[in-house]
């Protein structure tokens, strides 16, 4: 595959050129002319290639807005999960919406089913006819295929695979001794390409919570998030990992009852395990934006592990550094390997964290997580094994096995102490780094994908953007 590789390596030279020029400084978001559109106290605009959505008020009221204003979004993306389950495990969304109404809807607070019926009637109401079970199948559906479907539908056990980078670090590891937390989110690009929502949930009832999201999320789904209680969070799935409970509560409830409920970094972890039944294991990095304190917390189904510091740093990169969640409840994860994605990003990011002591600020934290050094490779290439993944860009062998698989990072986020305190972050969509995804070239370059043509969209470089809570 001369070709490809010989684009590949055009690529690459287009990436250390951005890398060169520095992490730009953010621009403050702006709506999009003509792009606000508004529901009751509920509203959204576009920016920079991400959706800005205002919820406020009553479950079923932000329910409502949420199913009104992003809809025609809410059924793309319940498309796009449809497609990969089809082709990826032929199975359709109507299993993931009868383990939606069988295993989870007896166990979700009456306030999240108020919300996601709100959901249903808002979508109803702007031409999109999706039910309540649509609604919880799309909060849970990372639950639903990658450990409900594979453990009780399908013969054998499923065995979720990682993505995600992430750090946070405080004290005399950042400039001003205060938090510094930094997130890309990966998936295969399909899906992925829908996580472009900025929501800004008031609700009426506990915490105000700044985050990314999902069209139609109660919650975050790919967690970055500040709340007025001063709590900054990120997670990195457990790679390698099976464990679930049918009888306990989904994971989408427990983190959004913890960041809309939880004080403190102690009532947060108090929530999570709360009912765990084990689904979507992260290891979640939280700080406290007043105290200066960050912790790890590290959950499995049976096992979980906190670590906290005033001083420090902790690293995402979907292996737990928990030794019971590492050796007794994940089958693989590739920790000490740095062939392996999972090995090389936590080898990079531990080495940019002992480079930069005492340096570590916004600027440093939009270079760290657009990074694309290869310990593997020992060069500057962007691929599988690079902090921003770029599997599409992957010509060696790697964990699955399979080269130029579109799938990886699609954005990138940062946040200190100082936004977290104003309920501000800033975001880049499409990459941290800037480098663009073609859709058309990629596919003109691996016809094996042909058959993601009507699903797969460009990503062009969008500007680093500082969004706010309550901004209009």
């Amino acid at each position: 595959m001369l070709r490809p590789l010989a684009v590949a390596l055009i690529v690459c030279a287009l990436a250390l050129c951005i890398a060169s020029c520095g992490a730009p400084a953010s621009q403050s978001a702006k709506p999009a002319p003509g792009s606000l559109q508004t529901s009751g106290k509920g509203y959204r605009f576009t920016s920079n290639g991400w959706i800005y959505l205002h919820l406020e008020g009553s479950p079923y009221e932000r329910g409502f807005q949420n199913g009104k204003l992003v809809a025609h979004e809410i059924k793309k993306v319940i498309d796009a999960v449809s497609f990969s389950m089809k082709n990826d495990m032929s199975a359709s969304w109507s299993v993931l919406t009868k383990g939606a109404d069988e295993v989870f809807m007896s166990k979700i607070d009456p306030e999240y089913i108020e919300e996601m019926k709100g959901i249903s009637e808002g979508a109803k109401s702007a031409g999109v006819d999706l039910s309540l079970a649509d609604i919880v199948a799309l909060n849970g559906y990372i639950e639903l295929k990658d450990y409900w479907y594979p453990t009780v539908e399908a013969a054998g056990n499923g065995v979720r695979s990682g993505g995600c980078s992430a750090f946070i670090a405080t004290g005399r590891y950042t400039a001003d001794g205060r938090p510094v937390m930094a997130h890309n989110t990966w998936n295969g690009y399909i899906e992925g390409q829908y996580f472009n929502v900025i929501t800004d949930l008031k609700p009426d009832k506990g915490h105000r919570v700044f985050m990314q999201s999902v069209p139609g999320a109660i919650g975050s789904a790919t967690d970055f998030f500040v709340t007025d209680a001063h709590i900054m969070g990120t997670e990195t799935t457990i790679a390698g990992y099976s464990g679930f409970d049918p009888n306990g509560t989904p994971e989408f409830v427990r983190a959004r009852r913890a960041m809309q409920y939880a004080g403190n970094l102690d009532e947060f972890v108090a929530l999570m395990r709360k009912g765990n039944n084990g689904a979507y294991a992260n290891s979640w990095l939280l700080a406290n934006a007043a105290s200066g304190e960050i912790m790890r917390f590290e959950q499995g189904l049976k096992h979980d592990a906190v670590q906290r510091t005033r001083s420090g740093y902790y690293v995402g990169s979907n292996g737990p550094s928990d030794t019971d969640i590492r050796n007794l409840e994940s089958s693989h994860t590739g920790y000490f390997n740095i062939k392996d994605s999972v090995g090389a990003r936590r080898t990079r990011l531990e080495t940019l964290m002992a480079d930069n002591l005492g340096a570590i600020n916004v600027g440093k934290a939009k270079s760290i997580i657009g990074d694309h050094f290869d310990v593997f490779l020992n060069q500057d290439k962007p691929g599988i094994r690079t902090i921003e993944g770029r599997g599409d860009l992957e010509s060696a062998a790697f964990t699955s096995g399979t080269a130029y698989y579109p799938q990886g990072a699609v954005d990138g986020k940062v946040m200190d102490a100082r936004e977290a305190m104003a309920m501000t972050f800033d975001a880049r969509w499409g990459s941290a780094s800037g480098l663009p995804f073609d859709a058309a070239q990629f596919l003109k370059l691996q016809p094996q994908y042909s058959y993601m043509g009507g699903q797969l969209k460009d990503r062009p470089t969008e500007a680093w953007t500082l969004f706010k809570a309550g901004l209009k």
